[in-house]
């Protein structure tokens, strides 16, 4: 059965959301700079095993709306836009499964509401609870502070990485793509930058890519982004004092529902959590499942290995 194309209504904006199957909602949120796209090979194996597989396009992404202001990016509108859509394909309840920035709209979300979203998966990004500043308070400390490129800094101010990823999006895509994968050789992620230095910098793009990402693939992110532009995804890393300000309510407390956390042991981005991220993540979870590394992947888990995340997820939603 393939997917189809619904658009729900969260306050003033349309969400785009892949659909298949019949069941409990899954709803899959996907990270920076992707699409419901990058659910392709999950959509359908969840829709087998008796759920509705339903992947968004974030707003400011693909097919959905694309509000101008920073604001309209903060986490409060995506859990607003999750509820939105549990409503309206779920019957108000849904199991949540985010990657990337996915995952921390994720996490919140459920720890939000707890009502509405009975059971969260997290890939690459690790909950770590409410923390004791805004993280983009501790970049600039650790990395702008010595004089170090971080990219979180760097998409601090409108229109700079606007500008540079717009220039060339195909070439955006590749290196991105690539640099972050398990496929990179070391270094593909280039570490030790100057504070002001470009983000694509250094990040190489392979002469052939490799097989998870195949030129129809490229073709189907590359119209997509030119299409919506980067302004909305960066917005999303324009809210970190709101978002801490917001969920300051939520300190202390854990996520109470089912869990499971999965990343590539090649991931670039579980690294900023430092050692034993398994052991500091249980602390704010009542019922963790699982925490599984997947041998070979890079930042991508679920279109590289789209088996290995699979058998994982389904292991985990039959438990539920």
């Amino acid at each position: 059965m393939a997917h189809e194309f619904r658009h729900v209504q969260s306050g003033d904006c349309s969400i785009r959301v892949a659909v298949e199957g019949t069941g409990p909602l899954v709803l899959m949120v996907h990270g920076f700079p992707e699409s419901w796209y990058s659910w392709r090979h999950q959509l359908g194996p969840v829709a087998a095993a008796g759920f509705t597989a339903a992947a968004i396009d974030v707003r400011g992404y693909g097919g959905s709306s694309k509000p101008h202001p920073v604001e309209a990016y903060d986490m409060a509108s995506m859990i607003a836009d999750n509820q939105a859509v549990a409503d309206a394909l779920g019957g108000g309840k849904a199991i949540l499964v985010g990657h990337d920035w996915g995952a921390p709209i994720v996490w919140n979300t459920a720890w939000a509401d707890p009502q509405r979203f009975t059971a969260v998966c997290g890939m690459s990004i690790p909950h770590m609870g409410h923390g004791s500043a805004p993280m983009i308070d501790v970049a600039r400390k650790m990395f702008t502070e010595n004089g170090l490129f971080f990219y979180m800094v760097y998409f601090q101010d409108e229109g700079v990485a606007e500008a540079e990823f717009e220039a060339d999006v195909r070439d955006t895509i590749r290196r991105i793509y690539f640099s972050w994968s398990g496929d990179a050789p070391e270094g593909g992620w280039p570490f030790g930058k100057k504070h002001g230095e470009p983000f694509l910098l250094g990040m190489s793009d392979p002469e052939k890519f490799p097989a998870w990402l195949n030129d129809k693939d490229i073709d189907y992110l590359v119209k997509e982004f030119e299409g919506s532009g980067f302004r909305g995804p960066l917005n999303r890393y324009r809210n970190f004092h709101r978002d801490f300000a917001a969920a300051s309510r939520l300190a202390g407390t854990k996520i109470t529902q089912p869990a499971l956390f999965m990343a590539g042991d090649k991931d670039v981005g579980i690294r900023m959590f430092g050692r034993d991220p398994e052991v500091r993540m249980r602390d704010h979870f009542a019922d963790l499942r699982g925490f599984h590394m997947i041998p070979g992947a890079g930042h991508w888990n679920q279109q590289e290995k789209p088996a290995e995340t699979n058998k994982l997820l389904l292991d985990w939603l039959n438990t539920l």
